[in-house]
């Protein structure tokens, strides 16, 4: 079995389920826990598929022990249960073929992640290390900061709403952010300010923003990248795709990379 047989079993999934978004979503959020400062830590480590404690109970991991781990089992089964590749591994691979089938970059993947053995690998909470959308500039620049990644970085790494959908029942938010939410390309940008957006409230108690015409969403932190320095690199990447893959890909791989140590080329 090779990484091209896991690549196209992926690839299979996604194809049958349309799931990319949530595979994308689950190494962000597995990765994403990583901070310096006056938090540090936190690594992809796939903790979150212990669900008795730690990031598997997080709220905004809310879906991802649950829906994402199941589409992905039949994968999981097969390469990880017979030790071919770690879950945070496969995670992260599943995720950058995600991107890829939906239209977006190529996404090199770096092996070698290894997996918590329970829920004592988490993080001790959620707060400070994963980004709330209804939240503005300061905030995302609290949680990202730390994590290496500048201005610059945020937009970027913001455009992977460009595919997805808030589900009241995770999230509190409803709706998707694009009108095409299974192709990943730079409309997150182009649409954010090319439309009218009026606040609302969701049933579940949130605010967010909504296009009357479309029905398409824009969250709090969405719309905080229309402030200055942030809304340059918005308008940057509304009229230029190739500069957002390029940036998206440098700040992705980050992303999925930082708190690990002794990663390899190969699997």
């Amino acid at each position: 079995m090779s990484l091209d047989d896991i690549k196209a079993d992926i690839k299979a999934v996604i194809d049958e389920k349309s799931c990319g978004p949530i595979f994308i979503r689950l190494s962000w959020h597995d990765a994403g826990v990583y901070s310096t400062g006056k938090l540090t830590g936190g690594c992809p480590n796939a903790a979150m598929r212990f669900t008795d404690a730690g990031e598997g109970t997080f709220g905004a991991n809310a879906g991802l022990p649950t829906v994402a781990l199941s589409l992905l089992r039949p994968v999981t089964d097969k390469y990880v249960t017979s030790g071919i590749i770690s879950h945070a591994d496969l995670w992260t691979l599943a995720a950058n073929v995600a991107i890829e089938v939906m239209g977006g970059p190529i996404v090199p993947t770096r092996f070698g992640r290894v997996d918590a053995r329970d829920s004592s690998g988490s993080v001790e909470g959620q707060v400070g290390r994963l980004p709330d959308g209804d939240k503005g500039v300061d905030h995302l620049r609290d949680i990202f900061h730390p994590k290496g990644f500048d201005d610059g970085d945020i937009v970027a790494l913001s455009g992977a709403h460009t595919v997805g959908k808030c589900h009241p029942d995770r999230s509190g938010f409803d709706g998707p952010w694009t009108e095409m939410p299974l192709k990943f390309d730079n409309a997150y940008f182009s649409e954010m300010l090319s439309k009218e957006y009026v606040p609302e409230t969701t049933s579940g108690g949130c605010p967010q923003n909504r296009c009357p015409r479309t029905g398409t969403v824009m969250l709090i932190s969405d719309l905080a990248l229309l402030e200055p320095p942030f809304r340059r690199y918005v308008e940057l990447y509304a009229r230029d795709q190739d500069a957002f893959f390029a940036d998206f890909v440098k700040a992705w791989v980050k992303l999925q990379e930082n708190g690990c140590t002794g990663l390899r080329d190969t699997l």
